[in-house]
């Protein structure tokens, strides 16, 4: 048994991340494995955040004091991480204005990408194949192992380990940013922000023959930022996935090379018990991917800004009578998006 499962391995560890076809046919066309992670996420990721929702909203009168108190471990951790990314990262980089407007649109980033990452984490397809060992299914291991086309794996794999996913993605960050610039800047104002500011648009003639070389860099930047936002996710969720997997594979890589099977075992407990560190790793990995591309999506938007964030948050801090916080209604609570204007009790 031990060498059936450690064959069972395959060959090629890349063969274990990259995306792959998989058993679910919809008229005449194989669907890839990323598409169904991308659509089990979507409705895993909703489910999670209305459920969230709903217990953190203020409850009716008649509970009392205990209206204002979230429900639930996972409620309390997205409460948490929502306020945080407000308050701690967006609303200091792109102004309080400015983050309520793509405040939904850059939460939800963070929260898809972080479902599919943590997705990524858990082997589904490798516990299909392992499956399909345990119950003597020959052909269907014999073609998992060998990642054919015709393998029965359901749903697995890291969809942010596929480009077309991560790019996908990007273009989101891309219609974004141009909308922001468009919006607040208007076409001339873009135009002028791509040649270098009006400053120098309107400032000498001298100065016009690097107009031309500005714009160009400029608007190669506006392609170049999304772009690298896609490299980079999926750069770092293939690398730790492939990590793990040539570490789960070294003991195929023994049998298959004559050794004995006491040798492939042993081996097989050291990585496994390497993979786990990495797996915790991986972990943070993943929360680390969704908030630098939720982050630099805000960098990039708030560039294409026509405001002074300082002065803004100087008038802010004035119209609060100087305390400098952020949206009072319950905030101290740490409640998001309650809508009421009443004070909370005192604790």
């Amino acid at each position: 048994m031990m060498t059936t499962l450690l064959l069972a391995a395959g060959d090629d560890p890349l063969a274990h991340v990259l995306d792959r076809d998989s058993a679910i046919t919809v008229g005449g066309t194989t669907l890839p494995l990323s598409v169904i992670s991308l659509v089990i996420g979507s409705i895993v990721c909703i489910g999670v955040l209305l459920a969230a929702a709903s217990r953190i909203s203020t409850g009716p009168s008649s509970e009392g004091n205990a209206r204002y108190v979230t429900k639930g471990r996972i409620a309390q951790v997205v409460e948490v991480l929502v306020l945080a990314l407000r308050d701690q990262m967006l609303v200091p980089v792109m102004g309080e204005r400015l983050a309520k407007r793509w405040l939904p649109l850059l939460l939800s980033l963070f929260f898809f990408i972080l479902t599919l990452n943590l997705f990524g984490l858990v082997p589904f397809a490798d516990l299909q194949e392992l499956l399909h060992v345990l119950r003597g299914d020959q052909a269907a291991a014999a073609a998992d192992a060998a990642m054919a086309p015709s393998s029965s794996v359901y749903f697995g794999g890291t969809a942010t380990a596929c480009f077309s996913v991560t790019l996908g993605l990007s273009v989101i960050s891309f219609f974004a940013i141009w909308i922001q610039s468009l919006r607040d800047l208007g076409v001339k104002g873009t135009l002028e922000h791509l040649c270098g500011g009006p400053d120098l648009v309107h400032g000498p003639l001298a100065l016009w023959l690097v107009i031309p070389i500005i714009f160009a860099v400029e608007l190669a930047g506006m392609f170049i930022k999304p772009a690298a936002l896609a490299i980079r996710l999926l750069a770092n969720m293939v690398a730790g996935h492939t990590l793990m997997a040539v570490l789960f594979g070294f003991g195929a890589a023994v049998l298959k090379a004559g050794g004995p099977a006491w040798a492939a075992g042993s081996i097989t407990l050291v990585a496994g018990f390497f993979a786990i560190l990495i797996t915790f790793l991986e972990l943070f990995v993943a929360f680390l991917q969704a908030f630098i591309f939720m982050f630099l999506t805000a960098v990039f938007i708030s560039l294409m800004a026509h405001e002074d964030h300082g002065h803004e948050e100087h008038e802010h801090d004035h119209g609060h009578g100087g305390h400098g916080h952020v949206g009072h209604g319950h905030v101290g609570h740490g409640h998001v998006g309650h809508g009421h204007a009443e004070p909370a009790p005192a604790h």
